[in-house]
């Protein structure tokens, strides 16, 4: 039993450590954040696909209404992507990272409009602390300024992924984590498509490389794996794995982008991954 539970930890470890590749791979792409997600949406469906395919996963989906919340987290999960590259672009990889991870807290303010349960307290105290982590992000709130424009990027990109995990939370017992990801994948690039008219396609070498990887590692290995971790972990304790993204992001970033995090960056980066542990610690109390 010990020896099993090490192994789900291990996993869902890399699975972290591969989903915090996106901050970096979307610095290191330099085409317009709807065009390489279309790509990569569309790389990661023929890979899944593929997987899928080799591992004869049921790609049947049992009620109409589970085709609903599909397309809705699919749609949902597209905007988070876009504005998480936008948010990337404007600022540096620890404060597109930082502000995406507001997420979790939002979450816990969110929940109460779709279930139906009280708010909490606690969880508007959070959002206050989180608030306060934001402005330590931004060196100045003037919408001329990019750093502020990325933050408002990640602010809203983490109320997109905070919805999209909302409406996938109780399909992940009833589906396949490589169905699930592939059908969000395929609406993804078939909603995305008319973006290849819009802006300008001429991807580099770097480029393609990056959105390969972005594709199979990040995408395709790194959120299915995710995915699955929570048939073997309360979303609680993933939350808790998760939060360590964003220093792994910054590792990256540092190491290989040469960013170097700002005194204000790390302070408000301490504040909301405060947050995020402290939510995920009574949220496993509850359970």
């Amino acid at each position: 039993m010990k020896s099993e539970h090490l192994k789900h930890v291990i996993e869902l470890n890399i699975a972290v450590l591969l989903v915090s590749t996106s901050g970096l791979l979307g610095r290191y792409i330099s085409m317009p954040p709807p065009v390489t997600i279309w790509l990569r949406c569309l790389l990661a469906v023929v890979i899944l696909g593929a997987y899928i395919w080799y591992k004869k996963i049921d790609l049947k989906v049992e009620r109409k209404k589970d085709w609903v919340t599909i397309i809705l987290s699919g749609l949902f999960f597209g905007a988070h992507w876009i504005t998480y590259f936008y948010a990337l672009q404007l600022s540096n990889v620890a404060i597109g990272m930082l502000s995406l991870f507001t997420y979790p807290v939002i979450t816990a303010l969110l929940e109460p409009l779709f279930f139906k349960t009280k708010l909490n307290v606690k969880h508007v105290l959070l959002g206050v602390i989180v608030l306060i982590g934001v402005y330590f992000l931004s060196p100045e709130f003037n919408i001329e300024n990019n750093h502020t424009k990325g933050v408002l990027f990640g602010l809203i990109s983490a109320v997109f992924y905070a919805i999209r995990n909302i409406l996938m939370k109780k399909k992940v017992a009833n589906y396949h984590g490589s169905m699930l990801m592939f059908y969000q994948m395929l609406i993804i690039t078939l909603v995305l498509w008319p973006v290849l008219f819009i802006f300008e396609v001429k991807p580099t070498t770097n480029d393609w490389q990056a959105l390969l990887v972005l594709a199979l590692v990040t995408t395709s290995i790194g959120h299915t794996l995710f995915v699955m971790s929570f048939k073997n972990f309360s979303i609680s304790t993933a939350s808790i794995m998760s939060s360590v993204q964003p220093i792994y992001g910054i590792i990256f970033g540092f190491l290989l982008l040469n960013e170097i995090p700002s005194g204000n960056t790390l302070i408000g980066g301490f504040l909301i991954l405060t947050t995020v542990v402290i939510e995920s610690i009574n949220s496993r109390k509850k359970k």
